[in-house]
């Protein structure tokens, strides 16, 4: 199994920035490709952007393109999403998430991923 705990969420105003953590343990090296994903009151969760295991593959979703950045640090065991002028439609917990398969690229799709944090609070005020 692995545990991921995701932390750094919090209140900013409208263009402000907030960097994302997700620490993972356990069986960490089982996870490959890594997620976030959000979700708003009274909407299914969405996705926001994946990374692969060695980080040169990125993707994101075309709402958060250019404003947010994906990373991780393997060596110990973190996925980051560093937000950059945060929108109040931004406003929403932030979950990650990991794949054990690691043939997995991309990976859109709440379906396909293992493992999931609790998430993460993010509200921006207008």
């Amino acid at each position: 199994q692995v545990q991921l705990v995701e932390s750094g969420g919090g209140l900013v105003q409208t263009g402000g920035s907030l960097r994302l953590s997700c620490a993972a343990s356990g069986r960490t090296f089982t996870t490959n490709t890594m997620g976030w994903f959000r979700q708003a009151p009274g909407k299914e969760r969405e996705f926001v952007a994946t990374i692969s295991y060695s980080g040169k593959r990125v993707d994101y979703a075309n709402s958060v393109k250019g404003r947010f950045t994906i990373s991780r640090d393997n060596a110990r065991n973190t996925l980051y999403l560093q937000m950059n002028s945060l929108q109040p439609d931004d406003t929403a917990i932030y979950y990650c998430a990991a794949d054990a398969d690691p043939r997995s690229w991309p990976l859109y799709s709440v379906r396909g991923y293992d493992y999931w944090g609790q998430g993460t609070q993010v509200t921006v005020s207008s």
